[in-house]
This record gives structure tokens, C-alpha cells and sequence, in this order.
């Protein structure tokens, strides 16, 4: 009964965090076993990986990538939250973006690529967050198998959870290579946008539909 209870302990769902931050030992520990059942993946494939000289180390390589690289937002803490006084009590609408978006597909195991932007309405009583912490925050939910409908809402509950705005929007716009590199194998110009709102964002469509424009006006700028 013990053995089953840890098991489901250890076990989360595949875009949520492990329960404790895994420390060192804890990951070099896991990337071993990993790379044990990619050999025997590869076994089944019937590649040979022990004599294939392009082949030899690529368990233990693709093991490493995984915890350290595709998943390390489950295995990791969340980024620390630096905060600044809103001297000023400035009230209206911040925009950041494009910022990178790289994740993987919870269904096909795929890479996800694009870029996500964040609308925030800050209080005048509250305070305002360092820029370069939005994108450390969307680059730790994104590092996980994810969905993007899920990926936008982690993203802003996350914020509005840690810094309380008035509004906030979280915006994805992102290429999905489970649809351009195998099924329907579309363009890979291909997209999937989704948007999340929160406070006033939500509720007041002027603010809604400024924080769109002020996303299309980047999303032009990076194209030129």
C-alpha cells in the first residue's frame, strides 16, 4: 500500500509540477532510468543504438534533454517574483511581447513554437513586477508536455495569483508541429491563437480590444 501511495504522490499530471523541486541526485537519478527505457524503446524500433555510431549515446542524451531542457518547469521552483514600487500609481495598460514560446505537445510528444503576449492593468495601490519576469514565467509553464488552451490559462492564473492586478491578458500565438510534420501535414505557417482575460480585461471590451491592437502593432513589427 505504501509502494502505491508514493507512486501516486510522484505521479502529476503532465503540464503541473512535480509536488517537491527536484534536487540534483533526485534528476540524475531520473534521467538514468529514462535513458534505460529509451534503450528499450529503441530495442523494440529495432535500432541499434550500441553499435550505430549516430545512435550510441543518444538514450542518455535524450533523457538529459528532457528533464533538464523540455520539462524542467515540473522539476524546478517557480521564478521569483521581483516586485518595484508603483511610486507613480500608474493605472493603465502595459503590453509585453513577443515573448518565445517552446513547449511540447502533451499528445504527440511534438514541439510548439510561437510567441505569447501579456496585457497587465496594474493597481495604483499595488505594485509593478520586473519586465524580464514574464517571460521567465511563460518560458516555466511552457517547459512542460502542454496544451495551449491550457498553457494561457497557467500563465495568468499564475500572475494574477502572485501580483494581483486590476486586468490582466495573455495572448499565444503558436505553430504546432503535430500539424505541420505529420497527419494533415499543414503549412507550416499554420497557427493557433488563444487569448485569456482576467478583471477588467475581461470585462471592459475597450481595454480588451486595445491590448489586441497593441498585440497586432508587435506582432507587424516582427514581421518587418
Amino acid at each position: 500500500m505504501s509502494s502505491t501511495v508514493h507512486r501516486l504522490n510522484v505521479a502529476r499530471l503532465c503540464n503541473e509540477a512535480v509536488d517537491e523541486v527536484l534536487g540534483t541526485a533526485e534528476k540524475a537519478l531520473m534521467m538514468a532510468a529514462a535513458a534505460q527505457k529509451l534503450e528499450e524503446l529503441f530495442d523494440v524500433l529495432h535500432i541499434d543504438h550500441r553499435n550505430d555510431h549516430n545512435m550510441r549515446d543518444t538514450p542518455r542524451r535524450v533523457a538529459k534533454m528532457f528533464v533538464e531542457e523540455i520539462l524542467q518547469g515540473r522539476y524546478n521552483a517557480p521564478p521569483q517574483i521581483t516586485e518595484f514600487e508603483n511610486v507613480d500609481r500608474y493605472d493603465q495598460l502595459i503590453v509585453t511581447g513577443p515573448i518565445e514560446v517552446r513547449s511540447m505537445c502533451a499528445h504527440h510528444l511534438m514541439p510548439i513554437f510561437g510567441q505569447a503576449f501579456i496585457g497587465v492593468l496594474p493597481s495604483p495601490e499595488g505594485k509593478i513586477i520586473g519586465l524580464s519576469k514574464y517571460d521567465r514565467i511563460v518560458g516555466y509553464f511552457a517547459a512542460r508536455l502542454q496544451i495551449q488552451e491550457e498553457l494561457v490559462n497557467q500563465i495568468g492564473n499564475f500572475i494574477m495569483n502572485s501580483t494581483k492586478p486590476r486586468g490582466l491578458a495573455v495572448k499565444i500565438s503558436a505553430v504546432h508541429m503535430c500539424k505541420t510534420h505529420r497527419g494533415v501535414r499543414a503549412s507550416s505557417s499554420s497557427r493557433m491563437v488563444n487569448s485569456a482575460f482576467y478583471g477588467e480585461m475581461l470585462r471592459n471590451s475597450d481595454l480588451k480590444n486595445e491590448f489586441l491592437q497593441e498585440c497586432l502593432g508587435l506582432e507587424l513589427r516582427m514581421r518587418d
